[in-house]
C-alpha cells in the first residue's frame, strides 16, 4: 500500500470512529482505533514533512529581502532528509501481528533438573520483564519439577497498552543455553544444558475456527513433581487436533471444563502459527535468499554465569550483565533483535 492508499484509509478511519454507530461493536472499534493508531505516526510525520517544505519554500524566497530568513532555510533544509528517513522507516510494512498478546511455552530439554530449573530461571525474566513494563501474566500450565524447576510451563503474556507483546518478544523463540555450575554438581565442574522457548501470537477464536469433530480429546489425572496424582478426578485434558496432529496438554486447574478451555487457547495459537509458518515458507519459496539475522528456528541465545555474560548469536549482541537480564532488564536484548528486522526490511525496501 503506497502513502496515498494510506493518508486516504486514515481519514475514511477517522470519519469511522466519529460516528457512534461504530462504538456499539466494541470489536469493531477496537480493531478501527488499532489501525488508526498505526496509522497516526505516519499520517503526523507525513504532514510535519510537508510542512517544512512549504516553510523552506517560502524562507528560500523571503531571503532574499532578509538574512535572518537564510538561517532559517538552512535549518529546515537540515531538518528534511532526517523527516524524510523517519517517514521511509514507518512505511516499511509491519508485522501483523505486531499488536498482538502471546502464548509463550518454555520446555527443559537436555540436562535432566538442571535444564529444568534452567526454564524456571527463564519464566522468571519473562515474568519480570513482563511486570517492568506493565503487562499482564498468567500461568495457563505447568509441568513443575522435583527440585523446584520446570519440565514445561506455559505463560500468556497480555498488553496493556498500544504496543503488543509479539512486537518485543517474538525473537525469543528458539533454543536457549546456560554455562554454569550446577546446584547437583558436587565436584564445581561447569555443564552445558539447554531449555526451548516457543513464541506464538496468541489467536482470537475468529481466527481459528476450530471443527470438534476434528478434536480428539482425553482426560486423566493431573501429576506433580516426582509422578505422584496430585488430583482424585480426572481433570487433566490432551486435546490431539487430528487434521494437523497437534497436541495440547493442559492440568494446572482443578476443573476439567477449565483446563479444556485453557488447552484449546493454546491450540488456537499454535494452529495460528502453524498457518502462519506454511504461508511464510511459500512466500520464502519465491524470494532468491532468506535472510537468516533472526531466524527463529536455531539456536539462539547463551547464558554464561560463570563470566555473567549473555550473548545473541544472531546478531552477536553481548553484554556482561546476566544478573540483570535475568531479573528482567531484556530491553537491550530485545532491541538489538527489533534493529536487526529493521535493517533487514530496509535492505530489501532500498
Amino acid at each position: 500500500m503506497n502513502l496515498d492508499e494510506l493518508l486516504k484509509e486514515y481519514s475514511e478511519l477517522e470519519l469511522q470512529l466519529a460516528d457512534p454507530a461504530v462504538h456499539a461493536d466494541q470489536s469493531m472499534a477496537r480493531t478501527l482505533g488499532r489501525r488508526y493508531s498505526q496509522l497516526t505516526p505516519i499520517v503526523a510525520t507525513y504532514r510535519e514533512l510537508e510542512t517544512a517544505r512549504d516553510d523552506l519554500t517560502a524562507a528560500r524566497e523571503l531571503a532574499g529581502e532578509d538574512e535572518g530568513f537564510a538561517a532559517e532555510a538552512a535549518e529546515i533544509e537540515e531538518r528534511i532528509p532526517k523527516l524524510e528517513e523517519r517517514l521511509k522507516h514507518l512505511l516499511i510494512p509491519r508485522d501483523p501481528n505486531d499488536d498482538k498478546d502471546i502464548i509463550m511455552e518454555i520446555k527443559a530439554g537436555e540436562g535432566g533438573e538442571e535444564s529444568a530449573l534452567f526454564a524456571g530461571d527463564l519464566l522468571r525474566m519473562y515474568l519480570r520483564y513482563a511486570e517492568r513494563i506493565g503487562w499482564k501474566t498468567e500461568i495457563i500450565d505447568s509441568q513443575p519439577s522435583d527440585l523446584g524447576g520446570y519440565k514445561d510451563v506455559t505463560v500468556a503474556i497480555k498488553a496493556k497498552g498500544d504496543e503488543g507483546v509479539w512486537s518485543r518478544l517474538k525473537f525469543e523463540g528458539g533454543v536457549h543455553r546456560v554455562q554454569r555450575v550446577p546446584v547437583t554438581e558436587s565436584q564445581g565442574r561447569i555443564h552445558t544444558s539447554a531449555a526451548g522457548v516457543l513464541v506464538y501470537p496468541e489467536a482470537e477464536e475468529v481466527e481459528v475456527q476450530i471443527d470438534p469433530n476434528d478434536l480428539r480429546i482425553d482426560v486423566y489425572r493431573s501429576s506433580g513433581p516426582g509422578g505422584q496424582s496430585v488430583n482424585t478426578t480426572d481433570s487433566a485434558v490432551r486435546i490431539t487436533h487430528l487434521p494437523t496432529g497437534v497436541v495440547v496438554s493442559c492440568q494446572n486447574e482443578k476443573s476439567q471444563l477449565q483446563n479444556k478451555e485453557s488447552a484449546l487457547r493454546i491450540l488456537r495459537a499454535r494452529l495460528l502459527a502453524v498457518a502462519q509458518e506454511q504461508a511464510d515458507a511459500a512466500a520464502q519459496a519465491e524470494r532468491k535468499s532468506q535472510v537468516r539475522t533472526v531466524d527463529r528456528s536455531e539456536r539462539v541465545r547463551t547464558y554464561n554465569f560463570p563470566e555473567n555474560r549473555i550473548s545473541d548469536h544472531r546478531v552477536g549482541f553481548k553484554a556482561y550483565n546476566l544478573d540483570q537480564v535475568l531479573d528482567g532488564e531484556l530491553n537491550a536484548v530485545t532491541q538489538s533483535l527489533i534493529d536487526a528486522e529493521m535493517a533487514e526490511k530496509l535492505a530489501q525496501h532500498s
